[in-house]
């Protein structure tokens, strides 16, 4: 837990919570990673295999923070060769609701958007 506080107090620019998530979760592809995380993708090739084709070294980047801030778990699935998966913790399944609002916002105001399924029993709190 020391270790996600010091991450926390080093990429903090404020006391604002809403700038504070913004320093975790507010660039251009940390949300899409999450929302592939809520569509049941888990492993690093099912996140390459996105539409918005995020380069591996962000990937292997992002993976790598959130499970720093305990939004994700990373677990081995096979041993040789080693093979991750990522699964959402609990901090990770409340952005949930974050998300499908973004989805309800784009759906209203930006026309030809579509949805990806976020399943209901995880996008819950």
């Amino acid at each position: 837990m020391a270790k996600q506080n010091q991450s926390s107090e080093k990429f903090k620019r404020s006391s604002c919570p809403v700038a504070s998530t913004l320093d975790i979760i507010g660039d251009k592809w940390t949300l899409l990673v999450v929302r592939d995380l809520f569509a049941g993708k888990r492993t690093y090739s099912e996140f390459q295999g996105s539409p918005e084709k995020i380069p591996t070294n962000i990937l292997a980047d992002r993976l790598k923070r959130l499970a720093e801030y305990e939004i994700v778990v990373k677990k081995p699935y096979q041993h040789h060769p080693v093979r991750y998966e990522y699964l959402l913790t609990a901090k990770g399944k409340d952005l949930g609701p974050v998300l499908m609002t973004m989805v309800q916002w784009g759906e209203k105001h930006l026309p030809g958007t579509k949805a990806q399924i976020i399943p209901a029993k995880e996008a819950k709190p």
